[in-house]
């Protein structure tokens, strides 16, 4: 079937109102959000990442086979990923854990700047060499890649660690590992931490999970964040600008809302369902959400076609992509 063929195919049974045998009605099942902020499917349906994966991409080249040429080639608005890792995951190696390699699947979509914490900062307990490698290999890729330094409010020499990271590094943020550091969000050196840096106008990230629990090493359970103390902390601490990264699969719903309200930002990595980003927005202002893919331990593809596969207008679509961001750091 020659591309003409395709067209009026595809025009007639749309026209008819019959589902298109040439586009595959991959999403046809009725979907509702329930109050938790959960996409419910009302026949059962609730595709994995992997089915989502495959349906998008079966879906794009559909679509890419059926638009004209000039269509398919609009240029894409700017894209800042909020949530970018370094060096090498502990437990495996990942496709793209070489920083060339990430880098050059980055500019491959287009992302102008990306925001960038060290694997590093995990375990390491010389969290000041940890961040000094991550700063050079930042500067390497200057005007891409931004550094986000580890701070461990644990360690005796933290508050110096913080200084490092902002007055030699120039580092516009700091990444925070609740978890992996072992202190809880009510800790008083967390709240003296969270004043220190709403002081200094720093961002700080905090993942709420690296890893899916279910896929940690046996011996290194590592369980997500509680965050039930950050709404508290976020309206006693002014100015304070907190994003939290790998945020859904554990708080959703009204502790999502609730600190939302309180002026925390959340990024897409780990948000999953069909048309997830458009139903998260039925409820969450469209100002704390940031893009972000979690590379390379997530596929930056992922991320990616949570935007494109959700009707997002084009305000929207900026402030996600960029927008957003670029407010967050001014």
């Amino acid at each position: 079937m020659n591309h003409s063929e395709r067209t009026q195919r595809f025009e007639a049974d749309k026209d008819s109102g019959r589902p298109s045998l040439s586009a595959p009605n991959l999403w046809a099942s009725p979907r509702r959000v329930e109050s938790d902020g959960r996409v419910a499917e009302s026949n059962g349906f609730n595709p994995s990442r992997r089915t989502f994966l495959s349906a998008s991409i079966v879906t794009a080249a559909f679509v890419s086979q059926t638009l004209p040429a000039a269509e398919s080639k609009s240029p894409s608005p700017a894209l800042i990923d909020t949530n970018l890792t370094l060096s090498r995951w502990p437990f495996r190696r990942c496709p793209l854990d070489e920083t060339p390699a990430l880098v050059a699947k980055l500019r491959e979509h287009g992302v102008t700047q990306a925001w960038a914490g060290t694997f590093d900062g995990l375990l390491h307990k010389d969290v000041g060499s940890a961040n000094a490698r991550l700063a050079a290999e930042c500067r390497a890729h200057a005007g891409l890649l931004v550094p986000f330094g580890s701070v461990n409010p644990k360690l005796p020499d933290w508050e110096e660690e913080l200084r490092r990271c902002t007055e030699i590094h120039r580092m516009p943020g700091i990444r925070l590992h609740p978890n992996y550091h072992g202190y809880k969000l009510d800790d008083p050196a967390f709240a003296r931490l969270l004043a220190l840096a709403a002081e200094k106008k720093l961002i700080v990230q905090l993942a709420v999970i690296m890893e899916d629990e279910r896929t940690l090493h046996p011996f290194v359970q590592v369980p997500p964040v509680d965050t039930a103390p950050l709404a508290d902390l976020l309206k006693k601490t002014p100015g304070l600008r907190l994003q939290l990264l790998n945020t859904f699969r554990t708080l959703r719903g009204e502790p999502l809302l609730r600190l939302a309200a309180a002026g925390a930002h959340v990024e897409i990595a780990t948000l999953e369902g069909v048309a997830g980003v458009a139903n998260l927005l039925k409820q969450l202002p469209v100002e704390r959400l940031l893009f972000g893919s979690h590379a390379p331990l997530f596929y930056f593809e992922s991320a990616a076609l949570k935007l494109k596969e959700s009707v997002l207008t084009p305000d929207q679509d900026r402030a996600i992509r960029s927008s957003n961001a670029l407010r967050l750091r001014a």
